[in-house]
C-alpha cells in the first residue's frame, strides 16, 4: 500500500467512526474526501460501494432493535428515491447539488440543536418523505444519510436501535446505487483498488465506533448527531471536488 492509499485509508476510518457514532454512516465525510483522489463520478461508486462494507459491519455489530416499521416506510422509499437519482445524476451538476444540501443540513442541524423541543413529527407520512428525499440526494450527490438520521431522530430510537435500523435501510440504498453506478461506469479499476482498504477501514472504523457509542449517553445521542450533521454539512459546502 503506497503513501496515497495510506492516507485514505486512514481517513476512511476516522470517517468511518464518526457515522458510526452519529448513527447516518460515514458518506457526509467519505464523498468530500473521495472527491480530492478521483473524479467525481468514480467518488460517487466508492462511496457507493465502501458503504456496503460499512453496512454489513453495522449490520452484524448492532444486530437488536432494528425497527420494522421504519424498514417499511422510511426504507422502501429511500431505495426508490436513491435508483432514481443515480439515473439522473448524468443530467445534473452534481457538485453545485452538494454545495446546496451542504447548507440544508447546517440550517436543519443548527436549527434542532438550538431549538430541541422543535423536531419533525414521528408519522408514517414523515417517515415516507424522509426516505424518498434522502434516497434521491444520495443517488445524486453520494451523501443522503444525514437526512435520514434527521427523519430518525424523530422517532426517538434507542442509540443501538437508531444505528441499526440506519444500518439495514442504507444497505439497500447503497446496494441499490452501486449497480446503477456499475452499469454507468462509475466502478473504475481506479476505485476498485481501494477495496482491500474499504473493506479493513469499514470494519474496523464500525468496531471503534461502536465501542464510542456504547460510552455516550442516551440523554447526549441527539446532541452529537445533530453536531456531526453540522460539520458534515460544513465540509460538503467548502468542498470543492
Amino acid at each position: 500500500m503506497d503513501a496515497g492509499h495510506l492516507a485514505f485509508f486512514a481517513l476512511l476510518l476516522v470517517a468511518e467512526v464518526l457515522g458510526t457514532v452519529g448513527g447516518f454512516g460515514s458518506s457526509m465525510l467519505v464523498m468530500p474526501l473521495a472527491v480530492r483522489f478521483l473524479p467525481f463520478e468514480q467518488a460517487l461508486g466508492l462511496t457507493a460501494l465502501f458503504h456496503v462494507f460499512s453496512n454489513a459491519a453495522k449490520m452484524v455489530l448492532f444486530r437488536k432493535g432494528v425497527s420494522r416499521n421504519l424498514l417499511l416506510w422510511l426504507g422502501i422509499p429511500a431505495v426508490l428515491g436513491v435508483v432514481l437519482g443515480a439515473r439522473l445524476t448524468i443530467f445534473f451538476d452534481p457538485l453545485i447539488l452538494s454545495k446546496v444540501m451542504g447548507a440544508m443540513l447546517i440550517i436543519l442541524g443548527a436549527g434542532l440543536l438550538l431549538r430541541p423541543a422543535w423536531k419533525i413529527q414521528a408519522s408514517n407520512a414523515n417517515a415516507l418523505a424522509g426516505g424518498t428525499i434522502s434516497g434521491l440526494v444520495a443517488g445524486l450527490t453520494g451523501t443522503g444519510g444525514a437526512i435520514r438520521g434527521i427523519t430518525l431522530a424523530a422517532f426517538d430510537l434507542e442509540k443501538i436501535a437508531f444505528i441499526s435500523t440506519s444500518a439495514w435501510i442504507d444497505m439497500g440504498v447503497d446496494l441499490s446505487r452501486t449497480v446503477v453506478y456499475a452499469a454507468q461506469g462509475f466502478l473504475s479499476p481506479t476505485v476498485l483498488s481501494y477495496l482491500p482498504a474499504m473493506a479493513l477501514a469499514s470494519w474496523v472504523g464500525s468496531w471503534v465506533g461502536k465501542r464510542a457509542v456504547q460510552h455516550i449517553p442516551q440523554h447526549a445521542f441527539r446532541v452529537v448527531v445533530l453536531s456531526i450533521i453540522i460539520g458534515m454539512g460544513l465540509i460538503t459546502m467548502l468542498s470543492g471536488g
